[in-house]
């Protein structure tokens, strides 16, 4: 039976790996899904990298490879710079079947520099020259900070994806950041063309905190993560891409829309449907990147159709039942954008600790 992902990309919407690492170029199996499921991009952090070193063989030989006095981030930087090289050549032929719309793979900035604007900037202009791919995508946490170098990245012509998005107002914040970056590349006489980016808005994450605030059995359990998404795509990507001025006169001279990218799309609650968050967001210019539970799942659990911008009105009632039910929704996401930054730093640490270990071990 043909994949259930298959039938995704006909309304629209791109499906991504988000377990991007050296084992999935190696085994064939990036190459694969790309065939079997439509696979057409990537994501890769830190946390992923450290578990393939710590779960699999595929690093050993290279870090052995590397002196005993050797640091982490010696051997980290160079290895990871190489793998996102490696997958985004196998991207390619979907970069290049596309036109340059689609096909990319991307890399982190520290999360260290999640609130340091500047050093973010110079950070991801780096790691946009070493990796040297066109379809590389330099992830930005989208914190207050990161507003800035949106902006400025954009403008010098960096194709960004921005993470660690939780509220509507943040996001309407990095979108407008977007197309002040492109506007300022046309009134400069820059090609605005073969710039892309997404705006990762995480999905599941909410979900489990607002769940946990609800009283047991309420009907709006499970329910606000899709409604906060659908009205970020209304009120923000519809509202900008479809009606700004500014923007309008970027897209006429060849600019790329920022397209929506559902992140944190497993589902985390076992009586929730481990489609969940993949049916229910499946609309046009979007993007929804996977991890291999939800990629398996959906091949034979899918139900594709466009279903984003359907009952709006729904997802409005159920926000005004969170807010009726005494929730701060805006300090959840702010709780949850502090909990991802430090969670982001977190696994950077264990990742620089997994090298350590297993450098001891091979050398």
């Amino acid at each position: 039976m043909a994949s259930k992902w298959l039938g995704v990309g006909q309304f629209g919407q791109s499906v991504w790996y988000d377990n991007v690492a050296r084992p999935a170029v190696e085994t064939g199996l990036l190459a694969k899904i790309m065939v079997e499921d439509g696979v057409t991009g990537g994501t890769s952090n830190p946390s992923i990298f450290a578990k393939n070193v710590e779960d699999t063989t595929a690093y050993d030989a290279a870090i052995a490879a590397f002196p005993a006095d050797a640091t982490a981030v010696q051997i980290f930087e160079p290895l990871w710079i190489q793998d996102i090289q490696a997958a985004c050549d196998v991207m390619r032929p979907a970069y290049d079947a596309s036109n340059g719309a689609d096909g990319f793979i991307s890399i982190e900035v520290e999360a260290d520099l999640a609130f340091d604007t500047p050093n973010t900037v110079k950070r991801a202009q780096e790691l946009h020259k070493a990796v040297d791919r066109p379809n590389v995508l330099i992830k930005v946490p989208g914190t207050k900070p990161g507003i800035d170098s949106v902006r400025q990245l954009t403008a010098a012509g960096i194709s960004i994806n921005v993470t660690l998005l939780f509220s509507v107002e943040r996001y309407y914040e990095i979108a407008e950041a977007y197309v002040a970056g492109m506007a300022e590349r046309l009134a400069a006489g820059h090609p605005v063309t073969g710039i892309h980016s997404v705006a990762s808005f995480f999905v599941s994450r909410i979900d489990s905190k607002v769940d946990d605030m609800l009283p047991a059995g309420s009907e709006l359990r499970g329910k606000t993560a899709v409604a906060n998404a659908k009205i970020a795509y209304a009120d923000v990507y519809q509202a900008i891409f479809d009606n700004d001025a500014s923007w309008q006169a970027v897209e006429a001279a060849g600019g790329a829309r920022q397209r929506a990218l559902w992140a944190s799309t497993s589902t985390k609650n076992p009586s929730y449907s481990p489609c969940l968050y993949v049916d229910e967001l499946i609309g046009p210019d979007t993007v929804n990147t996977v991890p291999d539970a939800t990629l398996e799942a959906y091949r034979t659990q899918g139900d594709p159709a466009s279903r984003l911008t359907e009952d709006l009105a729904g997802a409005r009632a159920v926000m005004q039942g969170i807010a009726d039910a005494g929730i701060d929704f805006a300090a959840v996401t702010k709780e949850l954008e502090d909990e991802g930054v430090a969670a982001f730093q977190k696994a950077y640490e264990g990742m620089l600790t997994a090298i350590t270990k297993r450098h001891d071990a091979v050398s």
